[in-house]
C-alpha cells in the first residue's frame, strides 16, 4: 500500500466533488489527502495568457480554499496541497503511481449523457495501474452519517472468463471497510445458435445458466472465505454487463468495473463495459487495471 489518496482538483465543482469523496475516502482508510492541481497554459497568439505568477497564485488559492474547506468539515483530515505547471494528465498519472488511488471529477450533462469522461480522465485512466475514480458533482451535495461514506451497497461487475483477481480485492476490500453489502454482477450471453428464434432451447439456456452461477459461485468462494463479514449478493443472468451495471449502480455508493492493461502506444483502451458504465453511470465508478 502506498498510504495516501490523491484528488484532483481544477476549480470546477467536479473537482470540488471529487475532494470531498477523496477526503471520505482518506478517513476510511486513516490515510492522508493529497490535493493536486495541475494544468498547462495555452492560447492563440491573439489572445493574453495569465502568467506564470498569476497561474501559480490562482492554483495556491484554488488548493488552500478547498483544503481549508475539507479540514473544516474533517478536523482529523491530514491535508498536503501541491501544484504543477505542466502537463495534467502526465503530472497526475505520476502521482497516482505513488497512491492508493486517485480521484477526479467528470461533468455530468443528465441521466442521458451522464459522464463526459474528458481528455485528462481518459488519459489518467489509462496510463495508471492504480485504482482510478470518476465522480459526478452532484455527489458532494450528498449527506453522509458522520462526514463519511453512505451505507448503500457496492456494485461490482466481473467477466469470469477474464482474470478479476485485481477487481475483486479491491472491491471486497472496499466493502469490508464500509460494513456494506458488496452486489456482484457476471453477465453472460447465449450462442448465437441456440438464444433466437426457432433456434432457441431452453434446456440449454438452463444449463447454461447452472453453468454460469457454478462458475460465479467457484470465483468468489476463496474471497467469502477471506471476507466472512461482508455480505455478498451475487447474480449471473444473461444481458449485456454495461446496461445491467447502469441500471443497477442507480443506488448503489459506487460502481467498480475493470480494465484490462493494454501496453499499445495508440488510443487509451479501457474497454467498452468500463467506457459505457463511466460515460452513463450517476454513481461514482472505480476502475481497477488488471492483465
Amino acid at each position: 500500500m502506498n498510504n495516501r489518496i490523491v484528488a484532483g482538483v481544477d476549480g470546477s465543482a467536479e473537482g470540488l466533488a471529487a475532494a470531498h469523496w477523496a477526503a471520505r475516502e482518506a478517513l476510511l482508510r486513516g490515510v492522508p489527502l493529497h490535493l493536486v492541481h495541475a494544468e498547462e497554459w495555452s492560447s492563440p497568439r491573439s489572445l493574453a495568457v495569465p502568467t506564470s505568477e498569476v497561474r501559480r497564485h490562482w492554483a495556491q488559492a484554488l488548493l488552500t480554499e478547498t483544503a481549508d474547506e475539507l479540514r473544516a468539515r474533517h478536523p482529523e483530515l491530514d491535508v498536503h496541497v501541491r501544484s504543477f505547471d505542466g502537463r495534467p494528465a502526465a503530472e497526475l498519472s505520476g502521482m497516482a503511481a505513488g497512491s492508493d488511488m486517485i480521484v477526479l471529477g467528470s461533468r455530468g450533462l443528465g441521466t442521458v449523457t451522464g459522464f463526459i469522461l474528458g481528455s485528462v480522465g481518459m488519459a489518467v485512466i489509462q496510463a495508471t495501474v492504480r485504482p482510478v475514480v470518476m465522480v459526478r458533482a452532484n455527489e458532494a451535495a450528498v449527506l453522509h452519517p458522520d462526514g463519511r461514506h453512505g451505507a448503500r451497497e457496492l456494485l461490482v461487475g466481473v467477466d469470469t472468463s477474464r482474470p478479476c483477481e485485481a477487481l475483486l480485492a479491491f472491491a471486497f476490500e472496499e466493502a469490508a471497510r464500509r460494513a456494506c453489502a458488496l452486489h456482484i454482477l457476471h453477465n453472460w450471453s447465449l450462442p448465437p445458435l441456440v438464444g433466437y428464434g426457432a433456434a432457441y432451447d431452453p434446456r440449454v439456456h438452463a444449463q447454461l445458466e447452472v453453468s454460469a452461477d457454478a462458475s460465479l459461485r467457484d470465483v468468489l468462494a476463496p474471497w467469502q472465505d477471506k471476507y466472512p463479514d461482508v455480505g455478498v449478493i451475487a447474480r449471473a443472468s444473461v444481458g449485456h454487463a454495461a446496461t445491467e451495471l447502469i441500471r443497477m449502480g442507480s443506488g448503489a455508493d459506487l460502481i467498480v468495473v475493470g480494465r484490462r492493461i493494454r501496453r499499445s502506444s495508440v488510443g487509451a483502451h479501457i474497454g467498452p463495459v468500463a467506457h459505457a458504465v463511466l460515460h452513463h453511470a450517476k454513481a461514482p465508478v472505480a476502475v481497477i487495471a488488471h492483465e
